[in-house]
């Protein structure tokens, strides 16, 4: 080598050590010119967790300094160990708070240890900053809490989407007893409810729970139906719970498990064996987004981890040591801007310190700035972006994954804009679809489990049938009499016969008839429904406890069981695979070939009635009229035909005659009301009778004294009572079709008020002797009853409205029971005819206005001619000579309207044309009549001059002859 160069190589090196050295005295220029914040550490340094997060700390305040050399505020940290405990980790954090008098403080690790340091700190004004308290019922209303990290109830939604996913129903929750293993409940039952999956059941395990409580609790929940269980314990009681889900046989094919972030963080830190009881276990784990410096940092933590635990050789730069990381650069962050913005004294009021109350701690004048500063920062860290909403970390993407072999690996990631159920709507916002993808389950089968098995204790559903007497074409009981077996048959049970076969999957059941055969009226309905629920009653007596166990009879009913309010109060119904509505029932009185039909319009009582109100108004009109109108005089004869004529030629509005009296047109005008109506109601009811919708009564048809049947244990008796004010003593209950066709044909009862399954069934066995009437009242059909939250539900409810949809239940339905056209038997003509009762304020006012113009009539008579009157009612005849010397007299006609009657029907002037006829006369022969005396007796052969009074039609007269 040469001088030149051996001088070259010595000049770089002086540059450099002297550029090393100004570096140096600037870093400690900055040391001494910055700020000192101080910060307190709380975690329990023998953990896992614990010793990850004291990693990620330091590295994280090396790596912020290394990078940033400008810095004027300098983070200094005071750890303390909390040794898992409680009370521990609240000493610490107040000693810190005292002793150090520390900004804010980091930690504490676990959930339960912060409920307390949390009011410290909100009291001291301190941050309290905590990457591993994952629960979300740990943020109070204080500013002073920050949760750097992604709680456990932002992974609930990826957890409730894998349930839609592969269609399970029900779920059992496992959670730890703590308040980490709590703090999800709330959250998770509700996005399950909200997304139709029913929590079967909750198991709660300590975490000091021995190996014998945890197998009870196990085989307890294998005596269930439910195969999906969630589990959100931490990895300590992990190691020990699935080692004994494994031993108990819960880690087989048909079952499902599904575990949250907590415990697939940790999954590595786990025995080999552990997880490989796991096998087939899914999981759901916040997604961290790879990058160079993610990279390049994990390498780094690695090697400072093991050089500072030499003794856990197996730990990962996982979620934990992520978040410790970021929340540190983010308080080295905040605590440059609040030295930027202001040079703070770290000077505190220490007014408290004196105070005899040990929980009492000075206050913070930087805490409140510091506190602000975290919550506006925003950077891109090694767990994405770093982001504070309302002192919670921002959620992000999760991983779906599932554990095989001796790790985990990825099936999928599921987003709030990507969700895995495939395309839906919600809130009219489209997600797009992700399909998972092939998962192992347990058992190392890759079939999907369904979700629910029939119980171990439980061989077979025990499905319960009721002995329906009289209506056997729907479910059939019989005992074989050799044997001693009941055979269950009829239609509805083919119908479920053919749903259970069409089941994706195997379900062996059998019939247990409920009530006796020698009694079939034994059992309701309602207690049938009854005995599926299930119930469980605990008495507890001074020490003992006393379990009674009322095991429940039956899995399910079949049957003609009607969905009602009531009773799904304690069970759950399918869809109905037969379609409901009340209906009723009465006698088909139409004879159609009757060709008298139109008489039966209107009733005995009310042809009678208007008959003789006909002739009624026709007699008081010609008695109002006889001595006024020539219209209404004449022979005798023509007087009856008058009386019959006038009332019904109103009928279609014809007569002709004048109308002179006005009492007689005061009647007349009361009658065409009384005609116009009636002419209207009678062709009403002909055209309803004539045309194919007919007039067709209702409940309000029934009087209030007619009784109504139903069939006996059906839901109907009190909804004819609660819903139609029926009384209870009018409801008959019959058990067979021929009692209820006794009933009616003898007039027992009124009509039969039945489901419309049951009309059919009874009028295709009468078909020709009732018909249903009025309206059909809705109501839902026949449904299978199973027991409440069973997850049979759905998967019946499926196969239902498939075998409805291609036809299969109505080929089944015409195999039993005869079709019966319903709705072309309600368009048949009912004898439905109107009454009296109908007319009786009609009628009434029309005679009483005939009768007391009749009255006016007779009294203005009887006063006007009274002398005469008076002469005949004292004379010495008999009472039918005097009747008929007043019956000849209203005879005449009365002689002040005679001529002008006369002649204004002529159109002539009256007086005129007399003394003009008078004039012209030379001979006026007068005949020799008979005369009325003054006694009111005759004188034969008298003369008289006196002015003619001509009567028409009388015995009495005079003929005036005038000869021009």
């Amino acid at each position: 080598m040469s001088f030149l160069s051996i001088l070259f190589v010595s000049l770089i090196i002086c540059v450099f050590f002297f550029l090393c050295i100004n570096a140096q005295e600037e870093a400690q220029n900055n040391s001494n010119n910055s700020t000192l914040f101080k910060v307190g550490v709380v975690l329990d340094l023998d953990s896992l967790v614990g010793r990850i997060g004291m990693t990620s700390l330091s590295l994280a305040l090396s790596d912020y300094y290394s990078v940033d050399r400008n810095y004027t505020a300098k983070i200094a940290l005071h750890v303390r160990d909390s040794n898992g405990q409680v009370i521990d980790a609240a000493d610490s954090a107040l000693s810190l708070l005292k002793d150090e008098e520390v900004d804010t403080i980091i930690g504490p690790q676990k959930s339960a240890q912060s409920t307390f340091v949390i009011g410290l700190g909100d009291r001291a004004n301190v941050p309290i900053i905590s990457f591993s308290a994952t629960s979300p019922s740990l943020h109070p209303h204080t500013p002073y809490f920050v949760q750097a990290t992604i709680i456990d109830s932002a992974q609930v939604g990826a957890i409730v989407d894998i349930v839609k996913y592969f269609h399970w129903s029900q779920v059992v929750i496992i959670n730890e007893e703590s308040d980490y293993g709590n703090g999800i409940n709330p959250y998770l039952s509700n996005a399950l409810h909200d997304a139709n999956a029913r929590v079967s059941h909750r198991t709660v395990i300590p975490p000091t729970a021995t190996d014998d409580f945890m197998l009870q609790e196990l085989y307890k929940m294998k005596t269930m139906q439910t195969r999906v269980f969630v589990v959100h314990i931490s990895s300590s009681l992990a190691s020990k719970f699935f080692p004994k889900v494994k031993e108990a046989g819960m880690m087989g094919e048909g079952y499902a498990w599904i575990v949250t972030s907590g415990l697939m963080d940790l999954l590595y830190s786990l025995d080999s064996d552990v997880i490989e009881s796991m096998e087939g276990v899914i999981g759901v784990k916040p997604l961290i987004p790879r990058s160079k410096r993610l990279g390049s940092t994990a390498k780094r933590w690695k090697k400072k981890f093991i050089h500072d635990n030499p003794n856990f050789l197996q730990a990962e730069f996982g979620l934990y040591g992520i978040w410790a990381y970021d929340a540190l650069w983010a308080l080295a962050m905040a605590a440059e801007r609040v030295q930027f913005m202001e040079q703070t004294s770290s000077l505190q009021n220490t007014s408290f310190l004196n105070s005899t109350n040990r929980f009492t701690t000075s206050i913070s004048k930087k805490g409140p700035k510091l506190q602000e500063a975290v919550s506006d920062v925003s950077f891109q860290g090694l767990g994405g972006k770093f982001h504070l909403v309302n002192g919670q970390l921002k959620s992000s993407s999760f991983q779906i994954l599932n554990v095989v072999g001796k790790g985990e690996r990825e099936v999928g990631i599921w987003t709030r804009s990507e969700r895995i159920l495939g395309e839906i709507q919600v809130n009219n916002t489209s997600f797009s679809s992700i399909e998972l993808k092939s998962i192992i389950f347990p058992g190392d089968t890759t079939v999907v489990p369904k979700g629910w098995e029939v119980p171990v204790s439980g061989k077979k559903l025990k499905v319960g049938v009721p002995i329906a007497a009289g209506f056997t074409e729907f479910v059939r009981v019989e005992k074989d009499p050799q044997t001693n077996v009941s055979k269950v048959s009829g239609c509805y049970i083919d119908m479920f016969d053919a749903v259970m076969a069409e089941l994706p999957y195997a379900v062996p059941y059998e019939y247990i008839p409920f009530g006796t055969l020698d009694d079939p009226s034994s059992g309701s309905y309602d207690e049938l429904c009854y005995q599926v629920l299930r119930f469980k009653i605990h008495f507890v007596l001074f020490l003992t406890i006393l379990f009674v166990s009322f095991v429940y009879k039956y899995d399910a009913a079949v049957g003609d069981f009607t969905i009602t309010s009531k009773r799904s109060n304690f069970v759950d119904f399918t869809l109905p695979f037969v379609a409901g509505g009340i209906t009723m029932t009465l006698p088909d009185e139409t004879d159609k070939s009757d060709p008298w039909f139109f008489l039966k319009l209107f009733r005995r009582d009310l042809w009678f009635t208007t008959m003789a109100l006909f002739i009624f108004i026709g007699l008081v009109v010609w008695i109002l009229e006889h001595r006024f109108n020539n219209a209404y005089r004449g022979p005798r004869a023509q007087h009856t035909g008058m009386i019959f004529y006038f009332p019904f030629m109103s009928l279609v509005f014809a007569q002709r005659e004048r109308i002179v009296s006005n009492l007689a047109r005061f009647v007349v005008v009361v009658w065409m009301f009384v005609v116009l109506v009636l002419n209207s109601t009678y062709t009403a009811y002909l055209s309803a009778r004539l045309t194919v919708e007919n007039l067709k009564p209702d409940v309000a048809y029934m009087k209030k004294g007619d009784n109504v049947g139903c069939r006996k244990g059906s839901f109907i008796c009190d909804f004819l009572q609660e819903e139609f004010g029926f009384d209870k003593s009018r409801i008959m209950t019959y058990n067979s079709a021929r009692d209820i066709d006794e009933a009616l044909g003898k007039g027992s009862i009124s009509a039969l008020f039945s489901v419309k399954p049951y009309t059919d069934l009874f009028l295709s066995k009468y078909p020709n002797k009732y018909n249903v009437a009025g309206t059909t009242y809705p109501t839902e059909g026949f449904a299978y009853v199973f027991e409440k939250g069973s997850p049979l539900v759905a998967d019946v409810s499926r196969a239902v409205i498939k075998l409805t949809d291609n036809g299969r239940l109505f080929e089944i339905k015409q195999q039993w029971i005869k079709e019966v056209d319903n709705e072309q038997k309600s368009k048949e003509s009912f004898e439905l005819a109107a009454s009296l009762e109908d007319f009786k304020a009609l009628y009434g006012i029309s005679g009483g206005v005939a009768s007391t113009c009749l009255l006016v009539f007779i009294a203005t008579y009887l006063y006007k001619n009274r002398d005469f009157v008076q002469r005949i009612s004292s004379s010495s005849t008999t009472f039918w000579s005097k009747a008929r010397a007043i019956g000849k007299h209203f005879d005449q006609r009365d002689p002040k309207t005679f001529y002008s009657s006369k002649y204004r029907e002529d159109g002539v002037n009256v007086s005129t044309s007399i003394n003009e006829n008078i004039r012209s006369s030379t001979v006026v022969p007068i005949s020799t009549m008979d005369f009325n005396d003054a006694n009111g007796g005759t004188s034969p052969n008298s003369e008289h001059t006196a002015a003619p009074n001509l009567q028409t039609g009388s015995t009495d007269h005079i003929e005036i002859v005038i000869e021009a």
